[in-house]
């Protein structure tokens, strides 16, 4: 006869027994969201004049929940929530600290300004293959990849991006459309095949992935494991997908080729997943590795921010012009992970939300430009000044703030990473990076001349072309306005940054948020 005694089992020592408070379900609300908003958007797919109805107020939504979120981790510090009530490391956990929550709120507000302008840029072809639900798929993927605490979760999310990219990239079927796309996912495969033999080859030395748990045992085996491998495969990686030299060339030959609004989402968000992965990986993970490829790291952002610099110099369509000052801006970020000093990780960090606000907001008003003057060509006397002055006043500043003048948002990181340059002896670097904004200052500025100040010198000046308010210059204006603010009142975004900084270099509060003192040895 079977015995009805039951054996008490303390589940509490493998398995979360208790339900998490209720705003811990921030962390993983951003993605959520986008899900379920993406998912209705593609089952309406063919109601083209419902989408964007549909998709700017999610998009709303969206900024709201990443607000709440950053509020609760300056609130809180690091917080974390793991899936499956598996205790860590082997159930997967979203971590989140003051720069995954920061950038996470940027990306959120540069989607909002993308998907609003959308409404104008893409037409209803397009709406009908995918660009709303695209979007959302895309705003998954650089959320999650922001937000997570695994790095194989990290490889997943990257591919989440990448399809949702793919598809945003050659929305339309043009054939240079079709061109860029192959140079962008081919060079992206083989960064993302690097990235997950590095990830395979991590698990393979320490027998886990989450995040926490790494930090916690590579400093014990700095010298019994061939790290040195694996974090020089990452950084490859993570190089090549934020466009860093000397594989940078995939981004010029690209960016130019898809609608404006992707162009601006691009140029925003995607490259900057890839540095936020380099910061997560050098920085939190693997300091003494980093510490050993620091030179070679700093020799490639001072060849990435040159190099882009005068690429840009040698443009005339200012939409390439714009890809390069992209790949100028990788430099500049890089240059923080190289010094990986407080200073230096958090102008880094700064820049970063510099540029995911300008660089949107340049290729939005590289669009407005376009069809306010028949073309992207630079070559040739515009003159909107005269008929659009607006939109040359918007984007002097815009030019402004992408060349680190004062008094707008780009000054300020560029003054803590050359401060940061000179307190270690890096002169070459400080010089570098003030090369670069001479060379950009340049660079802007001939446009500036060209398509701006200069009367239309054609035979037959073209019809000024009218504007939207509100599906134009409304999320322009949005993304301009805070270049401005955060230029003028820095002081917030300061105490972010260099609370994100001790966060990021002094783990401890990361590492307690996976695993609370007393719960695992």
């Amino acid at each position: 006869m079977a015995s009805s005694d039951k054996t008490n089992i303390d589940l509490s020592v493998a398995m979360i027994t208790e339900a998490p408070p209720l705003a811990d379900w921030l962390v993983i609300a951003p993605l959520l969201l986008c899900m379920v908003v993406g998912a209705v958007l593609l089952m309406i797919r063919k109601e083209t004049r419902a989408q964007p109805i549909v998709a700017i107020p999610g998009l709303v939504a969206l900024v709201i929940v990443d607000a709440a979120l950053l509020l609760h981790v300056m609130a809180n510090g690091p917080v974390t929530m793991t899936m499956g009530r598996w205790l860590p490391p082997f159930g997967i956990s979203f971590t989140v600290d003051i720069l995954g929550a920061l950038l996470t709120l940027t990306a959120g507000i540069a989607a909002l300004a993308g998907g609003i302008y959308g409404a104008g840029d893409v037409n209803d072809t397009g709406r009908r293959y995918g660009f709303y639900p695209f979007l959302f798929l895309m705003m998954a993927g650089v959320s999650g990849a922001f937000l997570t605490g695994d790095i194989f979760n990290l490889y997943v999310w990257f591919e989440v991006l990448l399809i949702s990219s793919f598809g945003l990239l050659i929305l339309g079927s043009e054939r240079g459309q079709i061109d860029g796309a192959t140079k962008y996912a081919f060079l992206n495969l083989v960064a993302t095949t690097l990235f997950l033999i590095a990830t395979g080859y991590l698990y393979g030395i320490m027998g886990t992935l989450n995040m926490a748990d790494i930090a916690r045992k590579a400093p014990n085996l700095t010298d019994k494991a061939p790290m040195m491998t694996v974090v020089s495969l990452y950084v490859l990686a993570f190089g090549m997908k934020a466009a860093a030299f000397p594989a940078n060339f995939w981004l010029p030959a690209s960016y130019h080729t898809p609608r404006v609004v992707v162009s601006a989402l691009f140029a925003g968000l995607l490259t900057k997943v890839g540095v936020y992965a380099l910061m997560r990986i050098t920085l939190l993970l693997f300091p003494a590795e980093r510490d050993t490829l620091a030179i070679v790291i700093a020799v490639v952002a001072a060849a990435t921010m040159l190099l882009g610099a005068m690429g840009a110099l040698a443009q005339t369509d200012f939409r390439r012009l714009l890809g390069f000052l992209v790949i100028s801006g990788i430099g500049v970020m890089f240059a923080g992970i190289a010094l990986a000093s407080p200073g230096g990780v958090s102008g880094t960090m700064f820049y970063a939300v510099h540029s995911m606000i300008v660089m949107t907001a340049l290729y939005l008003a590289s669009g407005m430009a376009a069809r306010a003057s028949g073309g992207f060509s630079i070559a040739q006397p515009r003159g909107l000044y005269q008929s659009h002055l607006l939109l040359a006043a918007i984007s002097l500043i815009l030019f402004f703030a992408v060349s680190g003048l004062p008094p707008f948002s780009g000054f300020w990181p560029k003054v803590i990473l050359v401060k940061a340059s000179l307190d270690v002896g890096a002169w070459w670097l400080a010089g570098a990076i003030l090369l670069t904004g001479f060379l950009t200052t340049i660079a802007v500025g001939r446009v500036w001349l060209h398509a701006y100040w200069r009367p239309d010198a054609s035979d037959t000046p073209a019809e000024p072309v009218s504007l939207s308010p509100m599906r134009d210059y409304l999320p322009l204006i949005l993304l301009t306005g805070l270049v401005v603010l955060v230029g003028l009142f820095p002081q917030r975004i300061l105490e972010l940054t260099q609370t994100g900084s001790e966060q990021l270099l002094n783990p401890l509060d990361y590492i307690r948020s996976v695993f609370p003192q007393g719960e695992v040895k």
